[in-house]
Protein backbone atom coordinates (compact mmCIF):
# COMPACT_ATOMS: atom_id res chain seq x y z
CA UNK A 1 0.00 0.00 0.00
CA UNK A 2 3.04 2.39 0.63
CA UNK A 3 3.87 1.88 -2.77
CA UNK A 4 0.14 2.58 -4.55
CA UNK A 5 0.43 6.21 -1.91
CA UNK A 6 3.60 7.06 -3.12
CA UNK A 7 3.04 6.47 -6.35
CA UNK A 8 -0.18 8.52 -6.95
CA UNK A 9 1.76 11.12 -5.18
CA UNK A 10 4.07 11.42 -7.84
CA UNK A 11 1.90 10.45 -10.39
CA UNK A 12 0.07 13.96 -9.66
CA UNK A 13 3.53 16.29 -9.33
CA UNK A 14 4.75 14.96 -12.33
CA UNK A 15 1.23 15.84 -14.39
CA UNK A 16 1.26 19.41 -12.61
CA UNK A 17 4.70 20.03 -13.74
CA UNK A 18 3.99 18.82 -17.13
CA UNK A 19 1.34 20.83 -17.89
CA UNK A 20 3.47 23.50 -16.92
CA UNK A 21 6.20 23.10 -19.10
CA UNK A 22 3.81 21.93 -21.94
CA UNK A 23 1.72 25.32 -21.88
CA UNK A 24 4.58 27.31 -21.15
CA UNK A 25 2.09 29.31 -18.77
CA UNK A 26 2.62 30.16 -15.14
CA UNK A 27 1.12 28.91 -12.44
CA UNK A 28 -0.18 31.56 -10.59
CA UNK A 29 -2.51 32.41 -13.99
CA UNK A 30 -3.16 28.43 -15.06
CA UNK A 31 -3.71 26.27 -11.95
CA UNK A 32 -4.65 23.07 -13.78
CA UNK A 33 -7.79 21.40 -13.79
CA UNK A 34 -8.83 18.13 -12.49
CA UNK A 35 -12.39 16.29 -13.44
CA UNK A 36 -13.11 12.77 -12.01
CA UNK A 37 -16.57 11.56 -13.19
CA UNK A 38 -17.95 7.89 -12.30
CA UNK A 39 -21.72 7.55 -12.80
CA UNK A 40 -23.39 9.86 -10.42
CA UNK A 41 -20.08 11.15 -9.09
CA UNK A 42 -18.47 14.01 -10.37
CA UNK A 43 -15.25 16.11 -8.68
CA UNK A 44 -13.95 19.00 -10.05
CA UNK A 45 -10.90 21.17 -8.37
CA UNK A 46 -7.84 22.58 -9.46
CA UNK A 47 -4.80 20.56 -9.96
CA UNK A 48 -2.81 22.07 -6.97
CA UNK A 49 -5.84 21.18 -4.59
CA UNK A 50 -6.05 17.90 -5.76
CA UNK A 51 -2.74 16.94 -4.90
CA UNK A 52 -2.74 18.65 -1.27
CA UNK A 53 -6.03 16.06 -1.03
CA UNK A 54 -4.10 13.46 -1.74
CA UNK A 55 -1.42 14.16 0.77
CA UNK A 56 -4.08 14.56 2.86
CA UNK A 57 -5.56 11.14 2.51
CA UNK A 58 -2.39 9.65 2.35
CA UNK A 59 -1.21 11.52 5.30
CA UNK A 60 -4.79 9.90 7.28
CA UNK A 61 -4.10 6.21 6.17
CA UNK A 62 -0.62 6.31 7.05
CA UNK A 63 -1.83 7.33 11.09
CA UNK A 64 -5.15 5.14 10.95
CA UNK A 65 -2.28 1.88 9.99
CA UNK A 66 0.09 3.20 12.79
CA UNK A 67 -2.94 3.76 15.00
CA UNK A 68 -3.90 0.05 14.79
CA UNK A 69 -0.60 -1.60 14.91
CA UNK A 70 0.12 0.36 18.02
CA UNK A 71 -3.40 -1.42 19.78
CA UNK A 72 -2.27 -4.36 18.51
CA UNK A 73 1.12 -4.38 20.24
CA UNK A 74 -0.17 -3.35 23.41
CA UNK A 75 -2.90 -6.08 23.28
CA UNK A 76 0.17 -8.16 22.99
CA UNK A 77 2.00 -6.82 26.05
CA UNK A 78 -1.75 -6.70 27.93
CA UNK A 79 -2.84 -10.39 26.70
CA UNK A 80 -0.85 -12.89 28.47
CA UNK A 81 -1.84 -15.37 25.72
CA UNK A 82 -0.68 -13.29 22.90
CA UNK A 83 2.32 -14.92 20.44
CA UNK A 84 4.70 -11.74 21.95
CA UNK A 85 4.53 -13.50 25.40
CA UNK A 86 4.57 -17.08 24.32
CA UNK A 87 7.72 -16.44 22.23
CA UNK A 88 9.40 -15.06 25.34
CA UNK A 89 8.26 -17.55 27.41
CA UNK A 90 9.50 -20.09 25.45
CA UNK A 91 13.15 -17.53 25.00
CA UNK A 92 12.65 -18.00 29.13
CA UNK A 93 12.35 -21.52 29.58
CA UNK A 94 15.16 -22.87 27.06
CA UNK A 95 17.83 -20.47 28.39
CA UNK A 96 17.36 -21.43 31.87
CA UNK A 97 16.49 -25.05 31.09
CA UNK A 98 19.42 -25.44 29.38
CA UNK A 99 21.65 -23.53 32.02
CA UNK A 100 20.31 -25.67 34.43
CA UNK A 101 20.91 -28.81 32.26
CA UNK A 102 24.43 -28.32 32.27
CA UNK A 103 24.84 -26.83 35.91
CA UNK A 104 23.76 -30.50 37.11
CA UNK A 105 20.18 -28.86 38.37
CA UNK A 106 18.67 -31.84 36.87
CA UNK A 107 14.92 -30.96 38.26
CA UNK A 108 14.63 -27.41 37.17
CA UNK A 109 16.50 -28.19 33.88
CA UNK A 110 13.34 -30.64 33.60
CA UNK A 111 10.57 -28.95 33.92
CA UNK A 112 11.85 -25.96 31.98
CA UNK A 113 13.20 -27.85 28.99
CA UNK A 114 9.38 -29.63 28.85
CA UNK A 115 7.68 -26.81 28.98
CA UNK A 116 10.01 -25.43 25.96
CA UNK A 117 9.58 -28.31 24.23
CA UNK A 118 5.23 -27.79 24.40
CA UNK A 119 6.06 -24.75 22.66
CA UNK A 120 8.32 -24.75 20.32
CA UNK A 121 7.65 -25.82 16.42
CA UNK A 122 11.57 -27.30 16.48
CA UNK A 123 11.08 -29.02 19.85
CA UNK A 124 14.34 -31.58 19.57
CA UNK A 125 16.66 -29.92 21.14
CA UNK A 126 14.45 -29.51 24.30
CA UNK A 127 13.17 -33.10 24.31
CA UNK A 128 16.43 -34.57 24.21
CA UNK A 129 18.02 -31.94 27.04
CA UNK A 130 14.69 -33.33 29.31
CA UNK A 131 15.56 -37.15 28.87
CA UNK A 132 18.68 -36.57 29.64
CA UNK A 133 17.70 -34.96 33.11
CA UNK A 134 15.02 -37.41 34.03
CA UNK A 135 17.76 -39.78 32.95
CA UNK A 136 19.93 -38.44 36.03
CA UNK A 137 17.16 -38.03 38.06
CA UNK A 138 16.28 -41.82 37.73
CA UNK A 139 13.25 -41.51 36.20
CA UNK A 140 14.07 -43.59 33.43
CA UNK A 141 10.40 -44.26 31.89
CA UNK A 142 9.96 -40.88 31.94
CA UNK A 143 13.17 -40.74 29.45
CA UNK A 144 12.15 -43.05 27.32
CA UNK A 145 8.72 -41.25 26.61
CA UNK A 146 10.89 -38.00 26.15
CA UNK A 147 12.74 -39.39 23.46
CA UNK A 148 9.67 -41.18 21.69
CA UNK A 149 7.68 -37.44 21.80
CA UNK A 150 10.64 -35.95 20.19
CA UNK A 151 10.92 -38.86 17.40
CA UNK A 152 6.94 -38.41 16.79
CA UNK A 153 7.50 -34.72 16.96
CA UNK A 154 10.33 -34.78 14.01
CA UNK A 155 10.74 -38.08 12.63
CA UNK A 156 13.53 -37.04 10.82
CA UNK A 157 15.80 -36.82 13.34
CA UNK A 158 15.70 -40.18 14.17
CA UNK A 159 19.24 -41.01 14.02
CA UNK A 160 20.06 -38.15 16.81
CA UNK A 161 17.36 -39.58 19.10
CA UNK A 162 18.80 -43.01 18.69
CA UNK A 163 21.94 -42.15 20.02
CA UNK A 164 20.93 -40.27 23.33
CA UNK A 165 18.50 -43.80 23.76
CA UNK A 166 21.98 -46.02 23.20
CA UNK A 167 23.89 -43.83 25.39
CA UNK A 168 21.41 -43.11 28.00
CA UNK A 169 20.89 -47.42 28.18
CA UNK A 170 24.96 -47.87 28.33
CA UNK A 171 24.42 -45.66 31.54
CA UNK A 172 21.56 -47.80 33.23
CA UNK A 173 24.14 -50.45 32.42
CA UNK A 174 21.87 -51.51 29.61
CA UNK A 175 24.74 -52.94 27.32
CA UNK A 176 22.74 -55.64 25.30
CA UNK A 177 20.06 -53.12 24.87
CA UNK A 178 21.98 -50.32 23.25
CA UNK A 179 24.31 -52.73 20.94
CA UNK A 180 20.81 -53.43 19.63
CA UNK A 181 19.73 -49.69 19.48
CA UNK A 182 23.48 -49.26 17.87
CA UNK A 183 23.32 -51.96 15.49
CA UNK A 184 19.74 -51.23 14.08
CA UNK A 185 20.87 -47.72 13.36
CA UNK A 186 24.08 -49.10 11.47
CA UNK A 187 21.93 -51.07 9.16
CA UNK A 188 19.74 -48.00 8.47
CA UNK A 189 23.30 -45.62 8.30
CA UNK A 190 26.21 -47.90 7.78
CA UNK A 191 28.24 -44.80 6.72
CA UNK A 192 27.72 -42.59 9.78
CA UNK A 193 30.90 -41.61 11.48
CA UNK A 194 29.57 -41.35 15.00
CA UNK A 195 27.22 -44.60 14.58
CA UNK A 196 30.70 -46.52 14.05
CA UNK A 197 32.41 -44.82 16.38
CA UNK A 198 30.50 -46.07 19.24
CA UNK A 199 29.04 -49.34 17.45
CA UNK A 200 33.29 -50.81 17.56
CA UNK A 201 33.52 -49.59 21.03
CA UNK A 202 30.76 -51.64 21.94
CA UNK A 203 32.69 -54.60 20.18
CA UNK A 204 35.62 -53.86 21.89
CA UNK A 205 34.18 -53.98 25.20
CA UNK A 206 31.91 -56.52 24.92
CA UNK A 207 34.68 -58.86 22.87
CA UNK A 208 33.18 -59.25 20.02
CA UNK A 209 35.86 -60.26 17.86
CA UNK A 210 33.89 -61.09 14.82
CA UNK A 211 31.55 -58.57 14.47
CA UNK A 212 34.42 -55.71 14.96
CA UNK A 213 36.28 -57.36 11.82
CA UNK A 214 33.48 -56.70 9.83
CA UNK A 215 33.24 -53.54 10.85
CA UNK A 216 36.59 -53.07 10.42
CA UNK A 217 36.42 -52.17 6.28
CA UNK A 218 33.73 -49.55 6.90
CA UNK A 219 35.84 -47.94 10.05
CA UNK A 220 38.58 -47.85 7.11
CA UNK A 221 36.42 -46.75 4.33
CA UNK A 222 35.01 -43.55 6.54
CA UNK A 223 38.14 -42.57 8.29
CA UNK A 224 36.72 -42.72 11.82
CA UNK A 225 39.78 -43.87 13.00
CA UNK A 226 43.40 -42.88 12.09
CA UNK A 227 45.73 -45.31 10.16
CA UNK A 228 47.93 -46.09 13.15
CA UNK A 229 44.77 -46.45 15.60
CA UNK A 230 43.03 -48.51 12.82
CA UNK A 231 46.19 -50.62 12.69
CA UNK A 232 45.81 -51.37 16.48
CA UNK A 233 42.72 -52.04 16.35
CA UNK A 234 42.68 -54.68 13.79
CA UNK A 235 45.51 -56.22 15.75
CA UNK A 236 44.02 -56.60 18.53
CA UNK A 237 40.24 -57.97 16.83
CA UNK A 238 42.30 -60.72 15.26
CA UNK A 239 44.39 -61.53 18.86
CA UNK A 240 40.91 -62.06 20.20
CA UNK A 241 39.58 -64.10 17.50
CA UNK A 242 43.01 -66.60 17.71
CA UNK A 243 41.81 -67.10 20.90
CA UNK A 244 38.81 -67.27 21.03
CA UNK A 245 38.65 -69.94 18.15
CA UNK A 246 40.81 -71.92 20.12
CA UNK A 247 39.08 -72.08 22.75
CA UNK A 248 37.43 -76.07 22.69
CA UNK A 249 34.03 -76.23 23.39
CA UNK A 250 32.93 -79.09 25.54
CA UNK A 251 36.02 -80.70 25.02
CA UNK A 252 36.37 -80.91 21.18
CA UNK A 253 39.86 -80.01 20.59
CA UNK A 254 39.07 -81.30 16.63
CA UNK A 255 36.94 -78.75 15.78
CA UNK A 256 38.12 -76.23 17.77
CA UNK A 257 41.61 -76.89 15.52
CA UNK A 258 39.91 -76.35 12.57
CA UNK A 259 37.79 -73.21 13.76
CA UNK A 260 41.12 -71.87 14.81
CA UNK A 261 43.08 -72.79 11.21
CA UNK A 262 40.06 -71.33 9.32
CA UNK A 263 40.66 -68.31 11.23
CA UNK A 264 44.64 -67.84 10.33
CA UNK A 265 43.40 -68.39 7.11
CA UNK A 266 41.18 -66.02 6.77
CA UNK A 267 44.18 -63.43 7.72
CA UNK A 268 46.56 -61.61 5.33
CA UNK A 269 49.88 -62.45 4.29
CA UNK A 270 51.59 -59.49 6.19
CA UNK A 271 49.58 -60.34 9.35
CA UNK A 272 50.69 -63.71 9.22
CA UNK A 273 54.38 -61.89 9.54
CA UNK A 274 53.36 -60.53 12.60
CA UNK A 275 55.11 -61.67 15.55
CA UNK A 276 52.49 -61.05 18.18
CA UNK A 277 49.93 -62.77 16.08
CA UNK A 278 51.93 -65.62 15.29
CA UNK A 279 53.12 -66.70 18.60
CA UNK A 280 49.39 -66.45 19.75
CA UNK A 281 48.48 -68.59 16.65
CA UNK A 282 51.71 -70.99 17.81
CA UNK A 283 50.62 -70.84 20.86
CA UNK A 284 46.75 -71.93 20.55
CA UNK A 285 48.19 -74.89 18.33
CA UNK A 286 50.57 -76.09 21.06
CA UNK A 287 47.41 -76.24 23.54
CA UNK A 288 45.58 -78.23 21.47
CA UNK A 289 48.29 -80.80 20.37
CA UNK A 290 49.09 -79.63 16.99
CA UNK A 291 53.02 -79.03 17.93
CA UNK A 292 53.77 -80.47 14.48
CA UNK A 293 52.36 -77.73 12.78
CA UNK A 294 53.09 -75.05 15.37
CA UNK A 295 57.39 -75.66 15.23
CA UNK A 296 57.07 -75.74 11.48
CA UNK A 297 55.35 -72.41 11.73
CA UNK A 298 57.51 -70.52 13.80
CA UNK A 299 60.76 -72.26 12.68
CA UNK A 300 60.12 -70.80 8.88
CA UNK A 301 59.03 -67.41 10.83
CA UNK A 302 62.30 -67.04 12.28
CA UNK A 303 64.47 -68.06 9.03
CA UNK A 304 62.76 -64.83 7.64
CA UNK A 305 62.62 -62.63 10.89
CA UNK A 306 64.20 -63.54 14.71
CA UNK A 307 61.96 -62.49 17.35
CA UNK A 308 63.03 -62.99 20.87
CA UNK A 309 59.63 -63.81 22.25
CA UNK A 310 58.73 -65.99 19.29
CA UNK A 311 62.34 -67.89 20.06
CA UNK A 312 61.00 -68.25 23.78
CA UNK A 313 57.87 -70.12 22.40
CA UNK A 314 60.27 -72.61 20.23
CA UNK A 315 61.60 -74.01 22.90
CA UNK A 316 58.28 -74.96 24.13
CA UNK A 317 57.23 -76.99 21.22
CA UNK A 318 57.60 -81.10 20.82
CA UNK A 319 58.45 -81.05 16.83
CA UNK A 320 58.39 -84.39 14.82
CA UNK A 321 62.44 -84.11 14.77
CA UNK A 322 63.70 -83.16 17.42
CA UNK A 323 67.28 -83.53 16.15
CA UNK A 324 66.07 -80.75 13.87
CA UNK A 325 64.69 -78.25 15.89
CA UNK A 326 67.63 -78.13 18.27
CA UNK A 327 69.94 -77.87 15.03
CA UNK A 328 68.04 -75.09 13.54
CA UNK A 329 68.14 -73.55 17.18
CA UNK A 330 71.89 -73.61 17.79
CA UNK A 331 72.07 -72.03 14.48
CA UNK A 332 70.86 -68.75 15.69
CA UNK A 333 73.02 -69.08 17.97
CA UNK A 334 75.96 -67.93 15.88
CA UNK A 335 74.21 -64.77 15.42
CA UNK A 336 72.70 -64.21 19.06
CA UNK A 337 75.19 -65.72 21.06
CA UNK A 338 73.98 -63.16 23.79
CA UNK A 339 69.99 -64.01 23.98
CA UNK A 340 69.24 -65.41 27.12
CA UNK A 341 65.97 -66.44 25.53
CA UNK A 342 67.86 -68.44 23.40
CA UNK A 343 70.11 -70.40 25.24
CA UNK A 344 66.64 -71.24 27.51
CA UNK A 345 64.71 -72.26 24.72
CA UNK A 346 68.30 -74.72 23.58
CA UNK A 347 68.06 -75.94 27.26
CA UNK A 348 64.63 -76.68 26.76
CA UNK A 349 65.39 -78.13 23.72
CA UNK A 350 68.02 -80.50 25.14
CA UNK A 351 65.44 -81.87 27.81
CA UNK A 352 63.33 -82.59 25.45
CA UNK A 353 66.40 -85.06 23.40
CA UNK A 354 67.14 -85.83 26.99
CA UNK A 355 70.64 -84.05 26.51
CA UNK A 356 71.27 -83.76 30.11
CA UNK A 357 74.56 -81.91 30.13
CA UNK A 358 74.24 -80.29 27.44
CA UNK A 359 71.33 -78.69 28.90
CA UNK A 360 72.59 -78.16 31.98
CA UNK A 361 75.55 -75.99 30.47
CA UNK A 362 72.62 -73.99 28.18
CA UNK A 363 70.51 -73.07 30.64
CA UNK A 364 73.69 -72.35 33.20
CA UNK A 365 74.61 -69.47 30.37
CA UNK A 366 71.59 -68.36 30.36
CA UNK A 367 71.24 -67.92 33.67
CA UNK A 368 74.96 -65.81 32.89
CA UNK A 369 73.02 -62.94 31.51
CA UNK A 370 69.26 -62.62 33.11
CA UNK A 371 68.17 -64.42 36.02
CA UNK A 372 64.74 -65.35 34.76
CA UNK A 373 62.62 -67.59 36.82
CA UNK A 374 61.29 -69.79 33.95
CA UNK A 375 65.16 -70.86 33.60
CA UNK A 376 65.53 -70.79 37.54
CA UNK A 377 62.93 -72.91 37.59
CA UNK A 378 63.92 -75.24 34.23
CA UNK A 379 67.35 -75.90 35.63
CA UNK A 380 66.05 -76.41 39.44
CA UNK A 381 64.29 -79.36 38.35
CA UNK A 382 67.10 -80.88 36.09
CA UNK A 383 69.51 -80.67 39.09
CA UNK A 384 67.16 -82.50 41.17
CA UNK A 385 67.29 -85.55 38.60
CA UNK A 386 70.64 -84.93 38.85
CA UNK A 387 70.83 -85.18 42.34
CA UNK A 388 72.09 -81.93 43.23
CA UNK A 389 69.41 -81.16 45.55
CA UNK A 390 71.22 -78.35 47.63
CA UNK A 391 71.62 -76.28 44.07
CA UNK A 392 67.89 -77.45 43.15
CA UNK A 393 66.74 -75.67 46.26
CA UNK A 394 68.51 -72.43 46.00
CA UNK A 395 67.30 -72.14 42.42
CA UNK A 396 63.61 -72.78 43.12
CA UNK A 397 64.29 -70.69 46.23
CA UNK A 398 65.58 -67.74 43.80
CA UNK A 399 62.80 -68.50 41.26
CA UNK A 400 60.14 -67.10 43.32
CA UNK A 401 61.92 -64.53 44.88
CA UNK A 402 61.99 -63.50 41.29
CA UNK A 403 58.41 -63.98 40.42
CA UNK A 404 57.59 -62.67 43.84
CA UNK A 405 59.45 -59.05 43.06
CA UNK A 406 57.08 -59.60 39.16
CA UNK A 407 53.46 -59.79 41.12
CA UNK A 408 53.74 -57.87 44.22
CA UNK A 409 55.42 -54.33 44.91
CA UNK A 410 58.27 -54.44 46.77
CA UNK A 411 57.37 -52.00 49.62
CA UNK A 412 54.63 -54.60 50.75
CA UNK A 413 55.51 -56.45 54.12
CA UNK A 414 55.94 -60.56 53.68
CA UNK A 415 55.18 -63.12 56.61
CA UNK A 416 58.65 -63.91 58.35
Amino acid sequence: MKRIYWLLLILAVVVGVASWILFDLPLAEHKGYVLIAFQGFRYESSLWVFVALLLVVWLLVYLVRLSVRLLVTSGGLLNPWSALHSRRRLRTASEQGFLDLAEGRWAPALRHLKRAASSSPQPLTYYLGAARAAHQLGQHEDSDHLLEQALDQQPQAELAVALQHAELQLARGQADAALDTLEAMHARHPHHPLVLGQLYQRYLQVENWSALLGLLPNLRKDNVLGSAELSELERQAWHGRLLEAGKPVDGDAATALGALQKAWQAMTKAQHKEPALLAVYAEQLRLLGAEDEAEELLRNALKQQYDVALVRLYGLLHGRDLGLQLQTAEGWLKQHPDDAGLLLTLGRLCLHSELWGKARDYLESSLVFQRHPETCTELARLLAQLGDLQRSNSLYQESLVLLDARLCPPALPAPV
